[in-house]
């Protein structure tokens, strides 16, 4: 019997990402393919990339040459985000065989199989992004606990600063049937919690859809995916990873509310805390919006954690701008922030606009907001000392505990258990580790209560009306 030739995988940005990796693996698998670490040489190498920031085109370059480190006569295979973009930039780095763009990567078997080292630059096969209209559905599972499911792809949005629909295309969705089935197959492979994702989750079924030569509406909003994913008994979790602020609706905010399975975290984009920044943005709604949202989901739910994205160094944030953006998210009862530092991108409006903002101002206030996530993140952990919520259990392979994630996205250690892997019990959350990282919390009998709502009371105030 033939040895398999082996394939190994590196993903590089978000969790849409991830979970278009492991889509791609599977289908290696199936076509006899085996699947490898990375640092254990394989025949062939597929990095799946990003093009958010400068920092990770750069990237691509550098995990190129690792790969060839371990084994140098490998295939190498480029797709993702950056391979839509600058295919004919990837083609000529040095040890790259075969560029995939969006419309190509779910065929890489074909191509693959196809492949013979030859001098020169590699091949490429990239596409119109305009070209790609068809929806590929995907889930990760690397983590036995937890599973990326896709839901969402492209954008329809035009941000002045982003290049995601000229990597991704238009926005097109999965259907509902099929969500729900992917989803009962990663609850059967053991999974207790699905984050669901997307480039523009919230955006999950708007507009239309070509069928059989038609141009038709979309069968199901994200409101309706959620109504109907909160009814499925198979998974214990769901979490939505990201949504624009203009589509949280109130109602979204209300299924989560009152859902034993939706978990009370939202992470809400915002980028910008003044509204002259988020016109010249490209943005679909003013700071005032952002405010309604994180106070309708505090008065719901004022144990939820709100997590939030922030650009700094936009072209034409003054210092004012600044103080102004921070001021407001210093007042806003959010858990944490993520925070970008603006890098040019080719072929963005953005990237002409006046008002350039120098490098070293960019990082300053970068580090400013860093800071202010940290305090935000620590005192949100310190109102929930003492308290009692639900941890889907992990094993931290560095210390040997126990960690994991409250509902409210806490971070938690607590000593080692045998059985309570990939379980989900309450814990009593004690005090924050001396690096801040982490809530200490004691493991209470699961018999005082496995559901979160038995133990903290989801919904403090009255639903919103109608």
């Amino acid at each position: 019997m033939a040895t398999p030739r082996t394939v190994a995988f590196h993903t590089l940005g978000c969790k849409l990402n991830f979970s278009e990796t492991s889509a791609l693996a599977r289908l290696f698998e199936d076509g006899g393919y085996l699947p490898v670490k990375f640092e254990d040489g394989a025949d062939i190498y597929v990095i799946n990339t990003c093009s958010v920031t400068e920092q990770a085109d750069r990237e691509c370059a550098k995990i190129v040459r690792r790969a060839l480190r371990q084994r140098p006569e490998a295939f190498v295979v480029i797709t993702g985000c950056y391979a839509q973009l600058k295919p004919e930039e990837i083609a000529g780095i040095e040890g790259v065989d075969l560029v995939l763009g969006a419309g190509e990567k779910f065929r890489m078997l074909e191509y693959v199989d196809e492949l013979s080292k030859a001098p020169g630059k590699g091949l490429v096969r990239a596409g119109d992004v305009r070209d790609v209209n068809t929806f590929t559905a995907s889930f990760s599972f690397g983590d036995r606990t937890r599973s990326f499911l896709k839901v969402q792809d492209g954008c329809d949005y035009k941000c002045s600063f982003c290049t995601i629909p000229q990597a991704r295309g238009a926005s097109r969705s999965d259907t509902v049937e099929n969500v729900l089935r992917n989803a009962r197959e990663i609850a059967a492979m053991g999974a207790r919690e699905i984050v669901l994702t997307g480039v523009n989750l919230g955006d999950f079924g708007n507009g239309t859809e070509v069928i059989e030569g038609t141009r038709v509406k979309k069968e199901a909003l994200f409101v309706d995916l959620i109504r109907e994913l909160d009814q499925l008994e198979e998974v214990a979790r769901f979490r939505i990873s990201s949504i624009e602020p203009n589509l949280l609706t109130d109602e979204i905010i209300q299924i989560v509310a009152e859902s034993d399975r939706f978990m009370p975290h939202f992470h809400v984009p915002l980028q910008s805390g003044n509204d002259k920044q988020l016109r010249d943005m490209r943005r679909r709604y003013r700071r005032e919006l952002y405010q309604e949202r994180v106070a309708t989901i505090k008065r719901l739910m004022p144990h939820a954690c709100i997590g939030c994205d922030v650009i700094v160094g936009f072209p034409g944030e003054t210092e004012a701008d600044f103080l102004e953006t921070y001021q407001f998210l210093s007042a806003l009862d959010i858990s944490y922030l993520h925070v970008f530092t603006y890098s040019e991108r080719a072929n963005t409006a953005a990237a002409d606009m006046p008002g350039v903002v120098s490098v070293e101002e960019r990082r300053r206030r970068n580090q400013a907001l860093r800071g202010l996530s940290e305090s935000k993140r620590r005192a949100f952990y310190q109102a929930h000392a003492g308290t009692v919520r639900p941890v889907l259990f992990e094993h931290h392979r560095d210390t040997g505990l126990l960690s994991g994630f409250t509902d409210n996205y806490i971070k938690i250690e607590a000593p080692f258990e045998e059985g309570l892997l990939n379980t989900i019990g309450p814990v009593q959350l004690e005090r924050l580790s001396a690096d801040g990282e982490v809530m200490r919390a004691t493991i209470l009998d699961k018999t005082s209560g496995s559901r979160h709502t038995d133990i903290l009371p989801r919904t403090a105030e009255p639903a919103l009306p109608g």
